[in-house]
């Protein structure tokens, strides 16, 4: 049986240099077209739940958690608008900086209105005595919800004039890594643990206070040098094998029917895996100071 060949299948037989037909370069901008929709629409629940909430209508909570799901689906669709473009060979420099501008609305602005307004609009900091502490943290909310913004933007630019970076801690050749934590997976993050907690606005300091840890820590790995797998290497029309089918199916029928808690896992999963590689590559120098990790090319 053929092989299919989306890029062979676009290809403009009227062109002498096999360029692909003018419609093909559309495919991956309505791509990206769709995952600044879904920003959009997430940033409107948002202002939308917290006016609802504000004025204790029931079930406002739900906008959050539409908010969420909105910033998820655009996670899922922003990694599929690259594999496009590669796969019809429609690479092009006005389609990169249109999936930057629209990545900074869906993972950048959404997640932190989300994170905001989910976990600190409606905390009561009336309950801490001293009233310099109350006003120091509210502040630091802003700036924390600030500054991941900022540091999710900062990786896209670096990400864009970055020539097969190297992370600090290289990985296995023949792999692609990212170098720092994709602002994608950051903004998933987010997502998912509002999502997992029934998109219930948090009440308590305490809560909120680990919430804003959380942020600053997203913040921290997306600006830093440590490697993130990158899949880019995962080939959608590649064969597949019996364990992956059976593996790849049993995650879809846990995302269908047990969504909030595998979502949850999976983003922490990958968050967690920067920090642990990290480590673990830390303690092998101190162990064995004389072992050196051959450099790898990353995407």
């Amino acid at each position: 049986m053929p092989r299919f060949n989306l890029a062979e299948r676009l290809i403009d037989p009227n062109s002498p240099d096999r360029r692909p037909r003018r419609a093909a370069y559309a495919l991956p901008t309505l791509f990206t077209a769709g995952n600044l929709l879904l920003g959009f629409l997430a940033i409107m629940e948002c202002f939308r739940g917290s006016m609802d909430f504000a004025q204790q209508v029931p079930d406002a909570g739900r906008h959050f958690e539409l908010a969420a799901i909105f910033i998820g689906i655009s996670v899922f669709v922003d990694g599929l608008d690259g594999r496009i473009a590669r796969m019809t060979n429609t690479v092009s420099e006005f389609g990169r900086e249109m999936d930057s501008l629209a990545d900074v609305i869906s993972f950048g602005i959404a997640p932190g209105i989300l994170a905001f307004a989910w976990g600190v609009q409606f905390v009561d900091w009336s309950i801490l005595p001293d009233n310099n502490m109350r006003v120091q943290l509210q502040r630091a909310t802003y700036f924390i919800t600030f500054l991941f913004l900022l540091c999710g933007a900062a990786r896209l630019a670096r990400f864009n004039i970055s020539v097969n970076p190297i992370p600090k801690n290289p990985g296995r050749p023949g792999r692609k890594y990212f170098v720092g934590l994709p602002i994608p997976a950051a903004a998933g993050m987010v997502a998912s643990v509002v999502y997992a907690l029934d998109s219930q606005p948090l009440r308590h300091w305490i809560a909120a206070t680990f919430w804003m840890a959380l942020i600053g820590l997203l913040a921290f790995l997306m600006v830093c040098t440590w490697r993130y797998r990158s899949f880019k290497d995962f080939n959608l029309l590649s064969p597949r094998s019996f364990k992956s089918v059976i593996t790849l199916g049993s995650i879809i029928f846990l995302l269908v029917f047990f969504s909030q808690p595998v979502l949850l896992a999976m983003a922490t999963t990958y968050v967690a895996s920067g920090i642990l590689i990290r480590i673990g590559g830390i303690l092998r120098r101190k162990t064995n100071p004389s072992s050196q990790h051959p450099e790898t090319q990353v995407g």
